[in-house]
């Protein structure tokens, strides 16, 4: 086959072009369509972002003034703007913070239920369950407090949970299973455990002395022959 001439070549490529302009430039709008939506889309959401933040950070400073009521408005606000937001959890974990030092534990312990069981941040549910654990111990639940805390699943939190788990069954009267659990929070520390082992440590010496194993003691013979009654 003999090569096409310019003219042949031009004329192909006027035929391909009308055929194919519309689909061409639709791809062409298309994609910057989409382009344009995606970065739209990036913008909002930190905007959002932003502005969940701002609301955060006005209930740490409203908490900061001790002005309770406006840093309940706030969180109240951001939970019915953005209920999916972490920022909503940590405002609730501000608040829950702020009602352990007023010594409020019942509103302490509905807060941090709350984020332990709706949080979708895997991380801020953990932290709410070891502090709502924290604070059953503090009310006498201990049972419950040691059901919450699932060594198996606490991952970097492995150390944290022991520990609080040794606080539970201390406070519950069971020594040696605290210093069973004091002896695992010091071994799976870390720098960024976020447990004191020296503190730890002191908390189990505090119990006393681990107890000796029981072992059976054999029958010691009094060495005395025993009387033969002599025959009549």
């Amino acid at each position: 086959m003999e090569d096409l001439t310019d003219n042949e070549r031009e004329e192909q490529l006027r035929r391909w072009w009308s055929d194919n302009w519309a689909w061409i430039i639709g791809g062409v709008a298309l994609g910057l369509a989409m382009l344009g939506g995606w970065q739209y889309w990036q913008r909002h959401q930190l905007q959002v972002a932003e502005q969940d933040e701002a609301s955060y950070l006005a209930v740490v400073g409203a908490l900061a003034r001790n002005d309770r009521d406006a840093a309940v408005k706030q969180a109240t606000d951001l939970h019915e703007r953005r209920p999916g937001s972490p920022y909503a959890d940590q405002s609730d974990l501000a608040l829950a913070r702020a009602a352990v030092e007023r010594r409020e534990f019942d509103e302490a312990a509905r807060l941090l239920k709350g984020v332990a069981e709706r949080s979708r941040d895997t991380e801020l549910r953990l932290v709410a369950r070891t502090r709502l654990a924290r604070v059953l111990v503090e009310q006498g639940k201990h049972d419950e407090a040691l059901a919450l805390l699932d060594v198996s699943q606490a991952g970097a939190f492995a150390a944290l949970v022991h520990e609080i788990r040794g606080d539970a069954l201390a406070a519950k009267g069971d020594p040696a299973q605290a210093r069973r659990e004091y002896g695992a929070a010091i071994e799976a520390s870390t720098p960024g455990s976020g447990v004191d082992s020296a503190y730890v440590e002191l908390k189990r010496d505090a119990l006393g002395p681990a107890e000796p194993a029981v072992e059976a003691t054999p029958a010691v013979s009094s060495g005395v022959p025993a009387t033969e009654t002599p025959a009549q």
